[in-house]
């Protein structure tokens, strides 16, 4: 019996199809502002992952009718000079959703640093007040990455009701967002983190994943042999290996078990950042409301 190779899940695909509803509520927003929609991005020193993320935010933005604006800092700025940069964006009105870009330097207070945006213009979710409403599973935004990983899920169109998950990862803006998401779809969820991988509990808690979303920064830190037959995989991480942008899953291996899986790079990638323009359309419209 010959093996099948898993599906890809390409994000550009599922990306052309949501953005035809937000070109037509960018339109709308846009006649109701009398100006088209601005998404100002906030970077501290140069990151790679970064900078790819950069330029698809500026190209998809210009694509469906979005300014899109940068402000880079030297990687010497301080936490309050980025503070400073975000307080400037909350009080213009001509700045109508602000982004900050991961990931910050380290010794920053990334959750300090985050909670600085105004809620209204928070079009990655990442404020207390908006990752809070996915707590108790309101209604509202979601982080764009964490959302992306849910559509592609949804785009297999398997039913992962009951369905074992495993999330490896636990940031504010990927990891903990699907994690929450997935418990609000019923999938019986297990959320792995540094404790995790101290345990050696991490081979374990893969192998029996129906559905494995990875996003840890790894370069192929989770083995394809790992990988439960017939599983979805989710891949987010973006590392740069010998001149080639490769994911936190051994790929070639994984896509041997698993059933969907998605590419690095061409998988969340694409989705998160139209999704981060669906994210500032809500965000406007809500403004537009007050």
């Amino acid at each position: 019996m010959i093996a099948m190779e898993a599906q890809l899940l390409e994000g550009k695909k599922v990306a052309e199809k949501l953005k035809i509803r937000v070109e037509r509520d960018i339109v709308e927003c846009s006649k109701k502002l009398g100006m088209s929609p601005v998404l100002r991005a906030i970077q501290v020193g140069e990151d790679h992952a970064s900078e790819l993320y950069l330029k698809s935010q500026r190209r998809v933005a210009e694509s469906v009718g979005i300014k899109h604006e940068t402000t880079a800092l030297p990687q010497t700025a301080s936490e309050p000079d980025l503070m400073g940069e975000i307080e400037r964006a909350n009080r213009d009105p001509k700045v109508h959703g602000i982004i900050v870009q991961m990931p910050l330097p380290k010794t920053f207070q990334t959750d300090q640093v985050l909670d600085t945006i105004h809620p209204d213009k928070d079009v990655e979710a990442v404020t207390t007040r908006n990752l809070g409403r996915l707590l108790i599973n309101k209604e509202g935004l979601a982080p764009c990455t964490a959302r992306a990983c849910i559509r592609l899920i949804e785009e297999t169109g398997v039913d992962v009701y009951g369905k074992e998950g495993i999330v490896i990862g636990s940031s504010k803006v990927v990891g903990m967002p699907v994690f929450l998401l997935l418990v609000g779809k019923k999938v019986t969820s297990t959320i792995c983190h540094t404790g995790t991988f101290k345990s050696g509990t991490l081979e374990s808690q893969v192998r029996r994943a129906d559905v494995l979303v990875v996003s840890a920064g790894k370069p192929a830190l989770i083995p394809g042999a790992w990988v439960k037959e017939g599983a979805i995989v989710i891949d987010v991480g973006i590392n740069r290996v010998d001149g080639k942008t490769v994911g936190d899953v051994e790929f070639e291996t994984a896509k041997k078990r698993a059933r969907f899986i998605t590419p690095v790079p061409g998988g969340v990638g694409p989705l998160t950042t139209m999704t981060l323009m669906e994210n500032l359309a809500q965000v406007v419209s809500l403004q537009l409301k007050k």
